[in-house]
């Protein structure tokens, strides 16, 4: 961000929450920038980034555990509003004199929560709310200063506040969908607690992100790679020669990432070498060095349209202790030595937060609302070893799906849909003949962000016009399979 930024702040310190990323996108939805930090962050530099309220989300440790991601306990002493989560309301009462201990009494899914009298934090929700719960450990001595906000049937300290000092406690988890009224208590946190402006807009994203770019790349050179027509570089046959009998996922996503970054230095060198003749036919004093007289000096950086999601899954944020789930081309993929310095102004946004940008930029529909496509292409869609014959069989089945999708009107209402080819064969017969061929599945899934999803339940009209063209006109397919599994547990992508 600007080094001055004339919006309110929120910062949210990770401890490994597979909710923390939601947390982020409920403040952003109440018009106030979040911004997720590492877990360690020195209190110091957490007051330089003068916020105006901190967030500790949970984690999956217990603070007593060796190893357990800790905190700068000066931060509670800043004077900036605190508002713990789960684990971090443990950490806060452990680090502040409170005691945390496991009882024996786990509490997972919902609950009640019972509203004490005078809350700050939860003012004006009523008596009693349903909330979430997800925890095994419990505060069961408050730090000097503390009351108690609210209980529930297991815990007495499910909410606990310190008004004097501007801490705030929630055992349960105020930012899932499961504790309905969850943003009303964030909005109390952020608007009553924190004063928080709701300034935090699209269009304020949009001026920060390119006084960002500006500053970051000055008068220098960018490459930037788009999908284009039949001029573009087409560096197939490369990737499938690395790819030639490679069947694990992970490996196969490093492969790309790296063939990804050495087929755009390339490109840049035919870019250098254009530039040179363009130069020495402008400017007599061109050197063989590729630099002139005009000062040029190549291209330095290469820019990426890397989302939130790409960086949470590919690897553990800003050094957080967050699980990777898997390389992302463009993020764990990339080689550790690299001639470009990256460029990413939506690193911070999710995908529906993108595409509110490209609706304020006045891109058209058919651009904004285009379903993700993963970066490593259809190798990830491929289990097993990608070849020019399986890719064909993949391609022509997803253009069934997607053209089948659009003729009923369905391509725009889900989040993505699309076949993927399995390494497996079964038994058929066509034409009154014994076949033994190979099997699609299709995968269409409902999400906002891409960090959750649910599989579509499609009319079964639709799916058996689907399997019916993909098996008819697909050479090489006998079976199609619909996927309805969730995310969790599955990812979208099957690699």
């Amino acid at each position: 961000m600007p080094d001055k930024p004339t919006h309110s702040k929120i910062l949210i310190l990770d401890f490994g929450s597979q909710y923390t990323q939601v947390i982020a996108r409920r403040i952003r939805e109440c018009q106030v920038y979040s911004e997720i930090i590492r877990f360690d962050t020195p209190a110091a530099e957490v007051a330089a980034l003068k916020p105006n309220g901190l967030i500790l989300s949970g984690g999956p440790a217990s603070v007593y555990d060796k190893g357990a991601p800790q905190i700068d306990s000066e931060i509670f002493s800043l004077g900036v509003p605190v508002l713990g989560i789960c684990y971090g309301l443990m950490l806060m009462a452990h680090h502040l004199g409170g005691r945390v201990v496991f009882t024996g009494r786990r509490e997972y899914g919902a609950g009640v929560l019972h509203v004490e009298k005078g809350s700050e934090l939860l003012g004006g929700l009523g008596a009693q709310i349903d909330v979430w719960n997800s925890h095994g450990d419990e505060v069961t001595a408050l730090p000097k200063g503390f009351r108690v906000a609210g209980t529930t049937e297991g815990c007495n300290h499910a909410a606990v506040e310190d008004p004097q000092r501007k801490l705030y406690g929630l055992q349960f988890h105020p930012e899932v969908a499961h504790t309905p009224r969850g943003k009303e208590i964030l909005q109390n946190f952020l608007f009553h607690i924190c004063h928080c402006a709701m300034d935090w807009t699209m269009g304020s994203f949009i001026e920060e992100a390119c006084a960002r770019v500006r500053k970051q790349v000055g008068n220098q050179k960018v490459v930037l790679g788009l999908s284009g027509g039949v001029d573009s570089l087409d560096a197939s046959d490369r990737f499938l020669a690395l790819l030639k009998g490679v069947t694990d996922p992970e490996t196969k996503r490093k492969l790309i990432g790296n063939e990804f970054i050495e087929v755009f230095q390339h490109a840049t060198e035919e870019l250098l070498e254009e530039d040179q003749r363009d130069d020495e036919y402008k400017l007599p004093t061109a050197n063989p060095s590729g630099r002139t007289a005009a000062g040029h000096s190549g291209y330095k950086f290469l820019a990426q349209g890397t989302l939130y999601p790409d960086v949470i899954e590919s690897v553990s944020i800003q050094g957080n202790p967050a699980q990777v789930i898997k390389s992302h081309h463009n993020v764990g993929g990339l080689p550790e030595k690299m001639h470009f310095e990256l460029v990413e102004p939506m690193r911070q946004l999710f995908k529906d937060e993108v595409r509110q940008a490209g609706l304020q930029l006045g891109l058209p529909k058919e651009i904004v609302y285009r379903q993700p496509f993963p970066g490593p292409g259809l190798a990830v869609r491929i289990l097993g070893e990608v070849t020019p014959e399986r890719l064909l069989i993949l391609r022509e089945a997803d253009t069934i799906v997607q053209s089948e999708m659009e003729a009923a009107d369905w391509y725009y209402k889900v989040w993505q849909s699309f076949a993927v080819l399995l390494p497996v064969q079964s038994v058929g017969v066509m034409g009154d003949q014994r076949t033994y061929e190979n099997t699609v599945v299709l995968r269409i899934v409902e999400s906002q962000d891409g960090m959750t999803a649910d599989w579509v339940r499609l009319p079964y009209e639709l799916l058996a016009r689907i399997s019916n063209r993909i098996s008819n006109e697909v050479k090489g397919v006998n079976r199609v399979c619909y996927d309805i599994s969730s995310k969790p547990p599955s990812t979208i992508e099957w690699e």
